[in-house]
């Protein structure tokens, strides 16, 4: 399991993973941060950029923060940071 440090910023124009952001990552949200909807967003953009199911995704600090620690069943961290690299150079 990885855990994954991310700064996020809701209520962009469209979800999308921005890159490193000094230890961890950054990433824009289209919804908005009300009830869950920007987290629920969140795990749904990394469980597609690193090819697992959802519900190996999870926000487990940060909830009602833009800094945000998520957990990543089934993989490693160095495996995590690979893919989050490769779906950045992908957009």
């Amino acid at each position: 399991m990885a855990r994954v440090e991310l700064t996020v910023s809701p209520g962009a124009a469209r979800s999308e993973l921005v890159g490193r952001y000094g230890a961890g990552w950054r990433a824009r949200i289209a919804a908005p941060p009300e009830r869950g909807r920007a987290n629920r967003a969140l795990v749904e953009l990394l469980a597609d950029a690193l090819g697992v199911r959802r519900d190996q995704v999870a926000v487990v600090a940060g909830h009602a923060s833009r800094r945000k620690v998520v957990e990543v069943e089934g993989l490693e961290a160095p495996e995590v940071d690979r893919r989050l690299e490769a779906a950045v150079r992908a957009r």
